[in-house]
C-alpha cells in the first residue's frame, strides 16, 4: 500500500503541472481525468491528475478556493549541495512565492516547502551538543540555508 498526498487546488491543475515540470527534472504525468463538458464552468478542465515528482506520487485535485494551504503540511527537499539549495529556493519561490525562515518557503500556489542540506541533520544530531546548538542558532537566523555558514558555526 502506498500513501499518496492529494493537493487540493484552485482550479489550476494544468498550471501546477507546468510549474513543477519546469522546476523539477523528473516529473511524470501518469493519468488525468476531466470534468464533463456540460459541468458548469469547468468543462474540459482537468479534474484530477496523478503525477510523480522525483518518484513521489501526488494527486492534484481541482477542488476550488475553499481550502488554502498552511504550514502544517510541507514538502521537504534534502539537498546535497549549495547549488541545489539555491536552485530550488529560487525556482520554487519564483512568480509570487514567498521566503520564510530556516529554509522554509511557499511556492506561488501557497504550498510550503523546506529546502535544507543533508548535512544539517548530521550537524544538529552531533554528539558535541555545544556545536549542534551553535549550528541551530545560525540556522535560526537564516531564510535560505547556507551550508558554508552552518559549517563555520560548527567550527567556532
Amino acid at each position: 500500500m502506498k500513501i499518496k498526498p492529494c493537493l487540493w487546488l484552485n482550479h489550476n491543475v494544468q498550471e501546477v503541472i507546468d510549474f513543477y515540470t519546469a522546476v523539477f527534472k523528473n516529473v511524470h504525468v501518469l493519468q488525468t481525468s476531466y470534468y464533463p463538458a456540460d459541468f458548469p464552468g469547468f468543462g474540459g478542465e482537468i479534474l484530477v491528475a496523478d503525477i510523480q515528482i522525483n518518484e513521489q506520487p501526488l494527486m492534484l485535485l481541482n477542488g476550488g478556493p475553499s481550502a488554502p494551504y498552511n504550514e502544517t503540511v510541507s514538502f521537504f527537499i534534502e539537498a546535497n549541495t549549495q547549488q541545489e539549495i539555491d536552485y530550488y529556493w529560487a525556482n520554487l519561490s519564483a512568480g509570487g512565492g514567498s521566503e520564510g525562515q530556516c529554509g522554509w518557503l511557499k511556492d506561488r500556489f501557497g504550498l510550503s516547502w523546506q529546502v535544507a542540506p543533508a548535512v544539517l541533520g548530521h550537524l544538529l544530531q552531533d554528539a558535541d551538543r555545544e556545536m549542534a546548538e551553535r549550528v541551530l542558532q545560525a540556522m535560526m537566523k537564516m531564510r535560505k540555508i547556507v551550508i558554508h555558514d552552518l559549517e563555520e558555526a560548527a567550527k567556532e
